[in-house]
């Protein structure tokens, strides 16, 4: 069973796959943040069908949680903001009931070849095959959380290496790309390296920005994460995103911070 499932051009339907982690009857916002990132790219494709060195990939995606989902038909709208042959900006809309609940902004950036040049200081993590399985399902309740597959190296709460991956289509029926396979996972950062136990401590983050220097390989995607928590309410989920070819970017979500009780 996919994600989600298409019911016209810009609806679709949200599966039991979606179930979210602090409220099981809510989505959990990761698969829509992939849903976003998927039509970000249709609206692209339809629009500049180009190839090789004339496409535009996703440079970086931030989204703005506005609000929860019910497991539920959704709509999207998309409009580009700022057009052009090199570069644009595009910005795309989450609703359920014509309220409107993730946002996102997107810099589409010209592909290029740079192999001559190409190069980072980040360091690799180990690989999937060299980290130890993880059930995330002990902490964390929900459908989507039963679908993902983790691999984990904890350092400490709040500091962990894991790869993530899923056997779920993201959308059925439609051939969905590497990037935004990878950017429905993205979400999941905030939960598997936890500073507290979410029972006694509540930390939804609000946003969700991901910088993507390259197209993500499909399968596994890499965290290497750091979570810190400040002392007035304030917290931050930290991520250097990576896949089996390496580092790919990063990611960055702001928490809030709730004591329960």
């Amino acid at each position: 069973m996919a994600y989600f499932e298409r019911t016209g051009p810009t609806t679709f339907r949200a599966t039991r796959h979606t179930g979210g982690a602090w409220t099981l009857d809510e989505q959990h916002i990761a698969p829509a943040l992939g849903l976003l990132a998927h039509v970000v790219e249709t609206d692209r494709d339809g629009r500049r069908p180009e190839t090789g060195t004339n496409r535009l990939p996703v440079a970086r995606l931030s989204f703005d949680i506005l609000g929860t989902l019910p497991i539920d038909e959704v709509e999207t709208h998309v409009r580009v903001l700022r057009p052009g042959r090199t570069i644009e900006l595009v910005e795309a809309t989450l609703s359920h009931g014509g309220r409107p609940a993730v946002l996102l902004r997107a810099w589409l950036v010209q592909q290029r070849d740079t192999t001559g040049i190409a190069g980072t200081p980040t360091a690799t993590i180990p690989a999937p095959a060299d980290t130890p399985e993880w059930d995330p399902t002990t902490v964390w309740p929900g459908g989507f959380i039963a679908t993902a597959h983790l691999r984990r190296s904890q350092v400490a709460p709040g500091r962990a290496h894991f790869w993530v991956r899923t056997d779920e289509p993201l959308v059925d029926g439609e051939p969905v790309s590497p990037t935004a396979a990878a950017v429905g996972l993205l979400d999941i950062a905030n939960g598997m390296t936890v500073r507290e136990d979410p029972d006694s401590v509540a930390f939804p983050n609000l946003d969700l920005t991901a910088h993507l220097v390259r197209e993500p390989r499909a399968g596994w995607i890499g965290f290497d994460t750091s979570v810190t928590f400040g002392d007035d309410g304030i917290g931050l989920t930290s991520s250097i995103l990576h896949d089996e070819d390496g580092p790919v970017g990063t990611l960055a979500q702001i928490l809030t911070v709730r004591p329960q009780g």
